[in-house]
C-alpha cells in the first residue's frame, strides 16, 4: 500500500510540473529606442515564467526590431493581462 501510495504522489507531483511548465506566461517591460528618443511600455509572451530568463528573451527579441529594453517590470500569467492590456496599447503582444 505504501509503494501504491508514493507511485502516485510521484505522479501527481510530475502531473503539476508539467502543468506549470505549460503555463502561458507573459512580461511586461519598458522599452526605448535613440534619435529621436521613443519609449514605449508591452506585454510580451514568454516562454519561461522565469524573470532573468524572460528579460534576455524580451531583450533579444525587441533588439531584432531596433528597441533597447530598459528593464521587465514582471512576469505573470493570464490573469494579468486584461489590468494591462489598455496601458501597452499597440504594443500589447506586438513581439
Amino acid at each position: 500500500m505504501k509503494h501504491i501510495l508514493s507511485s502516485l504522489a510521484a505522479l501527481a507531483l510530475v502531473t503539476l510540473s508539467t502543468a506549470a511548465s505549460a503555463a502561458d506566461c507573459y512580461a511586461d517591460y519598458k522599452a526605448k529606442q535613440d534619435d529621436p528618443l521613443r519609449l514605449h511600455y508591452g506585454i510580451m509572451k514568454v516562454s519561461a515564467c522565469d524573470k532573468g530568463q524572460a528579460t534576455k528573451e524580451v531583450s533579444k527579441r525587441l533588439k531584432s526590431s531596433g528597441w533597447t529594453l530598459l528593464n521587465v517590470m514582471s512576469v505573470f500569467g493570464t490573469e494579468g493581462l486584461d489590468q494591462r492590456k489598455e496601458n501597452a496599447g499597440k504594443y500589447y503582444l506586438r513581439y
